[in-house]
C-alpha cells in the first residue's frame, strides 16, 4: 500500500520530492508522490530529481515507477538499504548538493556507507552552495550524530555546469540537538574561476567590514578554482556551541557583487531559514526532542514538517520568541530503521 503525498502541498516544489523519497528509504514505507512540483512555471521532476531516485533505488532496490524527466508522479517503494559506491551524473549545472542532501540522509539514518561521485553544478542559482551543504549542514548534521564528508574536484557554475565531487557518508546513529542561541564569529569562504582576483578581494573585504561594523568577530579565506565557465560563490557562516548559522551567494555579474544576506548572520537566533528545513527529516527520526530557534517559519519549513509527519508520525510545535519562533520536533525512532 502506497502512502499517498501531494506535492502541490506548502511550497510546492522539489523539497517534497527530496523530503518524501528520503524518508520512505529510511522507513521503508512505500510512497507515492503526485502533482509533483505544482507551483512551478515547469512543473514536474528536474534533473536533479531524477538523479536522486536513482540514487535511492540503488542503495535500497526499490520498484521505482515515474522517474523521469518532466514526470508529475513517482511511485517508489524500497527494500533494504545496503552500502553503495557510485558515479552520477546530473547533467548541466543540475544541482550536485540537493542531491546530496536526500542522500546523506538516507544512508546516515539507514546506518549505511555510502560513496558517490556526482558531476553537475557546484555553485547554481535556487539551491545551496556546494560549501554551504560542507561546511553549515556539515556542522549541524554532526551535532545530530550523521557525519559526512565532501570532497570538490571541480566547480560547476551555470550555464555549463561541469563540475564534480564525491560524498562520502559513514553509519550513524541520531541524536536529537538544540540550537537556541547564536555565535558572534563568522568565517567568510569564497571561490571563484575565471574572474578578476582584485574584484573578488574587494568584494569579500566589503562583507567583511560590513560584518565587522556589527560587532563580529570574521576571518576570510579566497580561493581560485577551476570552472567551465566564470563565477563565483561565496559563504559566510558561524557554528558555535549552540547554533550554526549560515547564508551563501552567487556572484552577481551585472551588478558585479555578492548579494549576501548578512541580517542573517547577526540576527538569527539560532539556525537560518535554509538550514531549519533540512532538520526537520533527521530530527522526526531522533526518538527524543529537537529544539531550534529561528527568525521566520518558511514555506519550505513548513513543507518538510508536514510530509515528515505523514511519513513518521512525529510531532511538532511552533511558538513565538522575542527574536522569531521556536520550533520543536519530538521525533520517532522508527521500526523501518535497522
Amino acid at each position: 500500500m502506497y502512502l499517498e503525498i501531494d506535492g502541490g502541498y506548502g511550497e510546492g516544489g522539489g523539497q517534497m520530492v527530496r523530503s518524501g523519497l528520503a524518508l520512505s528509504c529510511i522507513t521503508g514505507r512505500p510512497v507515492r508522490i503526485f502533482n509533483i512540483r505544482k507551483n512551478r512555471r515547469i512543473p514536474g521532476l528536474g534533473a536533479q530529481h531524477v538523479t536522486t531516485a536513482r540514487i535511492l533505488q540503488k542503495m535500497s532496490g526499490a520498484r521505482v515507477e515515474g522517474a523521469e524527466k518532466g514526470s508529475t508522479e513517482i511511485r517508489f517503494a524500497p527494500g533494504d538499504v545496503t552500502d553503495l559506491e557510485t558515479s552520477e551524473e546530473i547533467g548541466t549545472a543540475g544541482s550536485i548538493s540537493l542531491v546530496l542532501q536526500v542522500a546523506i540522509l538516507a544512508a546516515a539514518a539507514s546506518k549505511r556507507r555510502l560513496k558517490c561521485t556526482i558531476s553537475g553544478g557546484t555553485d547554481v542559482p535556487w539551491s545551496p552552495t556546494i560549501n554551504y551543504t560542507r561546511y553549515v549542514l556539515g556542522a549541524a548534521y554532526a551535532r545530530m550524530g550523521m557525519h559526512f564528508s565532501v570532497d570538490v574536484h571541480r566547480r560547476g557554475y551555470y550555464p555549463k555546469g561541469g563540475g564534480s565531487a564525491t560524498l562520502s557518508v559513514n553509519p550513524s546513529s541520531l541524536r536529537p540537538a538544540s540550537f537556541s542561541k547564536r555565535d558572534s564569529n563568522v568565517r567568510l569562504v569564497c571561490t571563484y574561476s575565471k574572474m578578476q582576483a582584485d574584484e573578488i578581494e574587494a568584494q569579500v573585504g566589503r562583507i567583511q567590514d560590513e560584518l565587522s561594523g556589527g560587532g563580529v568577530t570574521v576571518d576570510s579565506e579566497i580561493r581560485r578554482q577551476d570552472a567551465a565557465d566564470p563565477g563565483a560563490s561565496l559563504l559566510a557562516y558561524g557554528a558555535g556551541k549552540d547554533s550554526v548559522i549560515g547564508a551563501d551567494a552567487l556572484f552577481d555579474k551585472k551588478m558585479r557583487s555578492f548579494d549576501l544576506d548578512t541580517d542573517c548572520l547577526v540576527c538569527s537566533p539560532g539556525v537560518d531559514a535554509n538550514l531549519a528545513d533540512m532538520l526537520v527529516v533527521p530530527a522526526s527520526l531522533c526518538g527524543a526532542k529537537t529544539t531550534f530557534r529561528i527568525r521566520e517559519i518558511t514555506r519550505h519549513l513548513e513543507t518538510n514538517l508536514y510530509v515528515a509527519s505523514k511519513i513518521t508520525g512525529c510531532r511538532y510545535g511552533i511558538g513565538k520568541i522575542d527574536d522569531g519562533f521556536e520550533v520543536i520536533v519530538e521525533g520517532v525512532s522508527h521500526a523501518g530503521i535497522k
